[in-house]
């Protein structure tokens, strides 16, 4: 029996404002898999539950659906990247800042003079109505009233932190470490960024910011992941966020080669 690698898009609701750059990495994935001899075919979440003759699956869904399958799969020795376990927590963001607060990585405080950020907890933002900002404790205070009263279930406030947005990029496993500054492009998602200005590019530690991460995505069992970050004037790094497979819009064809690289490692051990 020919047994070939699955490889699972993300329905377009996970994929705010990044439908074609979410399709492009996992097609950039796949493409590099089958340079390296595998045969892969590309499904619609909802069009895949499972197959027998699954080699490896690699997966960018994130359907309560998806995650059962997953799991499934893995059960039955199937490598699988991202994990089923990994998804779930990063599809629960009070979920994932329960597992960051654990490993230990500085995160944004409850209370500031910066203003606050209002982020849903239940899931994972599908539109900008999913993470808000208010410039003080009573704006934020009635901001998630609001949210709450639109069926968001779990709300988390966060003290703003002032310095350079920063994002990481990583694959676990490999040497595939990146990182970016949005506001030097302006390629933003909802626009949220902005809040922060332009970058200073302050000096920090970038071994430690890959060190952190990497103790998230291992205890969040997430090979495949992205994040954000503040630098502040003095070098200081604070998480404001953890995924799973982002778009890596910015260095696609490195972490499509990082990606074939970890699960073919899998498939041979």
């Amino acid at each position: 029996m020919l047994r070939k690698i699955y490889a699972i898009s993300r329905a377009e609701r996970f994929s705010p404002n990044s439908v074609d750059k979410d399709a492009a990495i996992l097609e950039g994935a796949a493409d590099e898999l089958r340079r390296a001899g595998y045969e892969v075919e590309i499904l619609a979440e909802t069009d895949f539950s499972g197959a027998a003759d699954a080699l490896a699956c690699i997966s960018m869904g994130r359907e309560p659906s998806t995650v059962a399958m997953l799991k499934r799969m893995e059960s039955a020795g199937v490598p699988v990247v991202n994990s089923g376990s990994g998804v779930e927590a990063c599809c629960n963001r009070r979920l994932i800042n329960d597992i960051m607060k654990q490993v230990g990585v500085p995160l944004p405080s409850s209370h500031g003079d910066c203003g606050y950020w209002l982020k849903r907890a239940d899931g994972t933002a599908e539109g900008p109505g999913d993470i808000r900002f208010a410039s003080d404790w009573q704006e934020a205070e009635a901001e998630m009233a609001f949210m709450k009263s639109a069926g968001i279930k779990d709300v988390i406030v966060q003290a703003h932190v002032q310095g350079d947005l920063v994002k990481f990029y990583g694959v676990s496993g490999t040497d595939f470490f990146h990182v970016c500054y949005p506001g030097d492009d302006g390629n933003w998602k909802f626009g949220d960024e902005r809040r922060n200005g332009a970058p200073s590019h302050y000096q920090f530690d970038l071994s430690s910011l890959r060190a952190m991460a990497g103790c998230v995505a291992e205890a969040a069992d997430t090979v495949v992941y992205g994040g954000d970050c503040i630098v502040d004037s003095g070098g200081g790094v604070t998480i404001i966020d953890f995924n799973d497979w982002p778009s890596f819009s910015r260095c696609r064809e490195e972490a499509a080669s990082a990606i074939a690289e970890i699960v073919i490692k899998r498939i041979k051990r």
